[in-house]
């Protein structure tokens, strides 16, 4: 059975990340099943920390992206959004080339908060981090309103 409240396009979402730091560290999304979000991320200089290994912050950048794009699509994007509210990651391996993959899956969907398990490998299949994201659900309306120079609710 599939998560989906609209089954994303890849090419839609990859069209959408231009002009991003989606775009400018290279992350792609690759595939969408039922119930999980796949994406990759180049292992090279643009997500390497001074040591020649993948920064841990560019995995935690890829986690988030592919729990923010998946919660999205989880709901009525015409009255919803999701914002990041909490992010952890364990780092469990060095990644010095080739492509990480990080693959989205919920662990709890809900009317106001996501929790999403994202899992990252390196181009051997070996897992190099493991996250927890957990997604807010906020009415489109109330984000305007709480814009700076809005009105407070």
């Amino acid at each position: 059975m599939s998560i989906w409240q609209a089954r994303p396009a890849l090419e839609e979402i990859n069209a959408a990340s231009a002009r991003t730091l989606m775009a400018h560290i290279g992350i792609e999304i690759i595939e969408i099943g039922d119930d999980f979000i796949r994406g990759t991320m180049p292992c090279d200089e643009r997500t390497f920390q001074p040591m020649g290994v993948v920064h841990g912050g560019a995995s935690v950048v890829l986690a988030e992206t592919l729990a923010s794009i998946a919660a999205t699509y989880c709901i009525d994007r015409e009255r919803f959004m999701c914002l990041g509210q909490e992010i952890n990651a364990n780092h469990l391996l060095r990644m010095r080339h080739g492509l990480a993959t990080g693959t989205a899956r919920p662990f709890h969907i809900g009317a106001r908060s996501q929790v999403w398990g994202v899992e990252i490998t390196d181009e051997s299949g070996r897992l190099a981090c493991v996250s927890r994201v957990t997604m807010a659900v906020v009415e489109r309306r109330r984000v305007a309103q709480d814009a700076p120079g809005g009105a407070r609710s």
